[in-house]
């Protein structure tokens, strides 16, 4: 079986971030900063670690702050150089000539036809989606590149959660177990009753391109939108389709007890700033 690399990914990033208002009323949610960094540079430099050599972000409008963090700063970069200051905490950010690439999702239609609005740039080829509201801790990507290398198909995310929960998220109905893979037999988009397992997916994906085809019918789902998972099912059963258990920690930060989670969670992890984070933790928890 011959496998092709996964050398493209997409960034679905033109949602409004209703939810951080008024914050996200003149930023992209994706600019939101863990510590000192924006969700969507984790994500960036998450695909980056697994091997991606082409970021593909689907925008809407008011994003143009995003586009500014991936290009080039000369302003800043010349003060910094005639302070003496090092560029090493911007020269990660820059991107090489063509990549990242900028296509727009002009209406709200979902998550499944953000992803379509890639299609010309995908081409032919398997790629990875990356939803920046999930921080992964511990390279997710890297590690379901490499289970994907030895199995091919389509690879998506997987991480358990209580069965109260099932009903708010894309939920496996799984197969056969081999370690951290599980064999996916059907998807499920936030179940209502008994959900088919705990296992849901947390905003990582491997697909093959034929998953655009589907979604260019237009065929809505949950909630009236264009759904990646309801695409995603009708592939299981013509393709090698298996989940990947992430070995790591999740941040849900499109929440915002998620996001106030993950940056005490980094702060803390921080050699320069995590002893005095956690003497304040621990003084107001006192209280």
């Amino acid at each position: 079986m011959s496998i092709k690399p996964v050398r493209k990914a997409v960034f679905p990033v033109a949602g409004l971030g209703t939810r951080f208002l008024p914050a996200t009323k003149a930023m992209p949610k994706e600019m939101l900063t863990v510590v000192d960094k924006p969700l969507i540079q984790y994500a960036v430099e998450e695909a980056l670690e697994a091997g991606i050599e082409q970021i593909i972000f689907v925008t809407g409008r008011g994003k143009g702050a995003l586009e500014d963090h991936f290009d080039i700063s000369y302003e800043l970069e010349a003060t910094m150089k005639a302070r003496g200051k090092s560029l090493s905490l911007i020269d990660n950010i820059r991107q090489k000539p063509g990549s990242p690439v900028y296509v727009r999702q002009q209406e709200p239609l979902g998550l499944g036809h953000a992803v379509w609005c890639a299609r010309e740039i995908v081409g032919d080829e398997p790629f990875a989606v990356l939803l920046p509201d999930e921080l992964m801790v511990g390279g997710f990507m890297r590690q379901m590149v490499e289970a994907y290398n030895r199995v091919g198909g389509n690879v998506i995310g997987a991480l358990e959660v209580p069965a109260s929960e099932t009903d708010k998220y894309g939920i496996i109905s799984p197969g056969a177990v081999d370690g951290r893979l599980t064999e996916v037999k059907a998807l499920v988009e936030k179940p209502k009753g008994k959900a088919p397992s705990n296992l849901m997916i947390p905003g990582r994906y491997i697909l093959q391109p034929e998953v655009m085809g589907i979604l260019e019918r237009g065929e809505k789902g949950a909630g009236g939108e264009i759904q990646l998972t309801d695409a995603m099912a009708q592939m299981i059963g013509t393709q090698p389709f298996h989940g990947f258990t992430f070995d790591g920690e999740r941040y849900d930060c499109g929440d915002k007890a998620g996001f106030i989670q993950a940056n005490l969670a980094l702060a803390l992890a921080r050699d320069d700033i995590g002893p005095a984070v956690r003497t304040f933790a621990e003084a107001q928890l006192g209280r």
